[in-house]
């Protein structure tokens, strides 16, 4: 086959995480590579050179060239990079079988049994696919246990057959859930080793404590004594000055041991050279607090990739720059400069602004929340959110974990993780950016549909994480759930006295989703003879302003009692008779006796604030400032238990798909463009690679030849202009029913060539159904009401590639397209399963084929017995030439 040139994707290097918490760096070798490639391959012990190798018995310069400037087609070549010395090199050759590829690799002795391999191996196939290779062949010898435990431990369906005193290796590359899960839980134990430094120190080196009073440095130095730091601490300053009585050093060299975290808290240009010095010490954990980098423009931008270039360099890890730092309050370690330290207790945060850190941390303190950790991620040039959800899944300290966001790294990572760590503890987030800076040009409906809000919701919906609109929601929220039982369902029981309140209390549940129903018989009964005459039992019961404490003790039990509902809001505004305090224990009695696994909210309307009975940690009772409050909060609880009672959902396997076809249709759609739409015979071709219904149809240039197709389909058709791209209703290039051939000319001449001639299709409700690869979050699958109205009606719902088998139901089931498929006022029935079977198809093409940047299904008739697309539109683009260098 043809070579084609080298692909800058596979080209690109990748920093991939090993089995002990350290990075490794993998590129493609160039020609300036060959001593060290020679160095490497001399430097294997004779066992690992036979084992990699077999007959060959010495290095030479032939060997060494082998391995230079792989051309990613018909070959593929990665160098591991530890120390800027070559520590693995790892290969695929393309076979006689151009589905097919040999693949083998080395790894240094002294780093063997690190998971290098294993991390060159998801790399190279990865490199392989985008070649076209489909799967490895690797011949083993059936001594090299090692070798063969990699490939056994990838998690794909590995074949070995023994064949003249060699193991023959087989496997396909492309990954399956299986596959996805074990890299997964590679990566999940090495990160949270890569983080223990930061987490579980017991020594931190503060470079830049300075002893003057208001610098950051010094200022973070004493908030790290005044915390009582467990372990060891050590200011460094270039005159070596105490520090809050503390003996300084100039240098980490000087220091008595090696620190197992260093924070950094110099001006930016001085930055490298102490992150330089700090890693050739062995300090593997950097907290790096001064800004000057990638916020301030190219010059800082540049500055913070050479940061991380230096600690990936190393095999070490990054938080910040630009950050407000890290605090463990079980340790007393609290390497920021917020103003006091944090109370210990079950909740993490990250925040990747400081300023609101520091608002949220303010905030949490009036409600007395306690927080397990605090990490302030800045910049994240290297440590993301994804790297502490990895943390604090198996943290037994944190029990909620709330996240302020203002952009995605790896989306579709964070799915996973938060999937996973959402069922064992909540996770609550507050993600800025949730509207669009002005119109998106966006030429597709499922495009215009979409939006960065769009998939945010659809990110969160999928994985259960909690989203919060506002800061104060945020707190809010985590108060709730981290003080009370989540509720069985969104029946609410709502107690005041005061009327006007409790109206206020019952829009907001509304609102909030939940529902307020009428008290249980017996309910009422028992409440009848503790309230006056003029008190309503209805739900809000309403005990009026005489009520006092005495009389919200003996009615709470009998509302808690009620299996008609979930929870409880209880309401209160001081009257003359009785105070907040008196109520306020009033209401913890009751429920402390009533034992109840039922949540209960309290609003408390006071001069002096939350009384103490309800501040105080440990309080049965969540206390809220107003009923909207409680009732957002309890709203946003219910959903996280119907996603925790949700089941967890499978992708299924792959439908049968020509993957290459649709490749070659893309590949030659784009040939040199950046862009370009698919004309008629390629979007059909491209559909019916994947298996998607579409409508029999015929391309005309003439209007005779229009007639032609007409007669040949059978009469009534459609006509429609065949222009690639083209908004065909809004340029006036549809004519539909056209029942007769004199219509037929007519519409033909009236549109204009490129034509195409469609049978009419009638009878089933239209549908819109689609994918757009957005630049952030990836493929997203849109389904929705579809035909002229697509837009106006605004109503189609978006997952993210790939669907669960849940995902497409829900899409399916859900909203106005549900009620439309199962049948609008008096219709039939649509084909349920095999709109499903459609989501999926698009969902596994979004991911087969970035470059299909929008596709655009609308509309898609649905029928009783299936479905058919009747107009398609498709706009392929080339990727981005550099894929992110994180590997994990």
């Amino acid at each position: 086959m043809s070579v084609a040139p080298r692909s800058p994707r596979s080209a690109a290097a990748v920093d991939v995480i090993l089995r002990d918490g350290a990075t490794l760096r993998l590129r493609a070798p160039a020609k300036e590579d060959a001593g060290a490639l020679a160095a490497f391959l001399t430097g294997l012990s004779e066992r690992s050179f036979y084992m990699r190798f077999h007959g060959i018995r010495r290095v030479d310069d032939s060997l060494v060239r082998h391995f230079l400037e792989p051309d990613w087609q018909e070959r593929g070549v990665l160098v591991g990079e530890l120390d800027d010395r070559i520590v693995a090199v790892a290969e695929y050759m393309r076979l006689r079988d151009e589905s097919a590829a040999e693949a083998a690799f080395a790894v240094a002795d002294e780093h063997q049994r690190r998971g290098i391999g294993t991390r060159l191996l998801e790399q190279l196939a990865l490199r392989a696919a985008e070649a076209g290779i489909e799967r490895f062949v690797a011949e083993v010898l059936p001594e090299n246990r090692a070798m063969l435990g990699v490939f056994d431990g990838t998690g794909l369906e590995v074949t070995r057959e023994l064949d003249g005193g060699e193991f023959e290796v087989r496997f396909p590359i492309a990954p399956t859930e299986r596959y996805m899960r074990t890299r997964d839980e590679r990566d999940h134990l090495a990160v949270t080793a890569s983080l223990r430094p930061f987490f579980e120190p017991k020594s931190v080196a503060v470079i830049g404590a300075s002893r003057r009073r208001g610098s950051i440095g010094g200022e973070l130095f004493r908030n790290v004594l005044a915390a009582d730091f467990v372990g060891a601490a050590y200011p460094i300053n270039r005159d070596a000055e105490p520090v809050g009585g503390v003996p300084a050093y100039k240098s980490v060299a000087d220091l008595p041991e090696v620190a197992d975290l260093a924070v950094v808290c110099l001006p930016g240009p001085l930055v490298l050279d102490a992150a330089e010095a700090a890693l050739a010490s062995g300090m593997k954990a950097l907290c790096v607090i001064s800004s000057g980098f990638a916020e301030v423009g190219a010059e800082g931008r540049e500055r913070q990739e050479r940061l991380l270039d230096l600690v990936r360099a190393h095999g070490g890890r990054l938080v910040g720059p630009n950050c407000l730092g890290i605090a463990v309050p079980r340790l007393g370690l609290n390497a920021t400069f917020g103003p006091r330290p944090l109370p210990p207790g079950p909740i993490a945060f990250s925040s990747q602004s400081g300023a609101l850190g520091l608002a949220l941390l303010e905030k949490a303190s009036e409600r007395r929340l306690g927080f397990s950790s605090f990490v302030s991620i800045g910049n994240k040039a290297d440590v993301s959110s994804n790297d502490l959800l990895e943390w604090w899944e198996d943290d037994n300290e944190t029990e909620l974990v709330l996240l302020y966001l203002e952009s995605f790294g790896n989306p579709q990572k964070f799915a996973r993780l938060a999937q996973r760590v959402a069922r064992r503890k909540p996770v609550l987030a507050l993600k800025s950016g949730s509207t669009e800076a002005g119109a998106r040009a966006a030429s597709s409906h499922t495009a215009a549909l979409a939006s960065s809000d769009t998939a945010v919701e659809a990110l969160f919906r999928q994985a259960g994480v909690i989203r919060a609109g506002t800061l104060e929601e945020l707190v809010d929220a985590a108060a709730l759930l981290s003080s009370q039982p989540l509720p069985r369902g969104r029946r609410v029981g709502v107690l005041t006295n005061a009327g006007g309140l409790g109206i206020l209390c019952a829009d907001a549940c509304a609102a909030a989703g939940l529902e307020l129903p009428e008290l249980s018989e017996e309910t009422r009964a028992a409440l009848q003879p503790l309230l006056p005459d003029e008190a309503s039992l209805a739900n809000p019961v309403d005990l009026l302003g005489s009520a006092t404490g005495a009389t919200f003790e003996a009615v709470i039990p009998a509302l808690l009692e009620d299996k008609r509902l979930d929870s409880l809001i209880v309401l209160f505004v001081p009257p003359v008779v009785a105070g907040a305090d008196e109520v306020a224990a009033a209401i913890q009695a009751a429920v402390e006796r009533g034992a109840t696994d039922k949540p209960v909210l309290a609003v408390l309307i006071s001069r002096d604030g939350t009384p103490a009975a309800l501040r105080e940690g440990g309080s049965s009772v969540a206390s809220f400032a107003y009923p909207e409050s409680a009732a957002r909060a309890l709203g946003l609880a219910a959903a996280r238990a119907e996603w925790l009672r949700r089941p967890a959902g499978t992708v299924p396997s792959a439908p049968d798909v020509d993957v290459a076809a649709a490749r070659r249709i893309v590949e030659t759609a784009i040939n040199g463009h950046s862009e370009a739409w698919l004309d008629a015979e390629a979007t059909r071709g491209l559909l019916e690679a994947y298996g998607v219904a579409v409508v029999p149809e015929r391309v005309a240039q003439t209007a005779d030849e229009a007639v032609e197709a007409a007669r040949e389909l059978g009469l009534p058709v459609v006509l429609k202009t065949a222009a690639a791209g083209a908004h065909k209703t809004e340029q006036g290039g549809v004519a539909l029913d056209l029942r007769d051939e004199t219509q037929v000319r007519a519409a033909a001449e009236r549109i204009g060539p490129p034509l195409l001639v469609q049978p009419m299709i009638s009878g089933g409700a239209e549908l819109l159904a689609g994918i757009v690869q957005d630049p952030v979050f990836g493929p997203l699958v849109a389904f929705g009401p579809g035909g002229v109205f697509a837009e106006l009606i605004g109503a189609a719902a978006f997952r993210i590639a790939p669907l669960t088998d849940l995902d497409a139901n829900e899409l399916v089931q859900e909203g106005k397209a549900g009620r439309l498929i199962a049948g609008f006022r008096g219709a039939l029935a649509a084909d349920a399963p095999a709109l499903v079977e459609l989501l999926h198809r698009l969902s596994r093409l979004a991911q087969d084929l970035s470059e299909v940047a929008e596709l655009d299904l609308n509309p898609v008739i649905s029928l009783p017995d299936g479905y058919v697309a009747v107009d398609a539109r498709v706009r392929v683009a080339g990727r981005a030439s550099r894929p992110a260098l994180k590997g994990w």
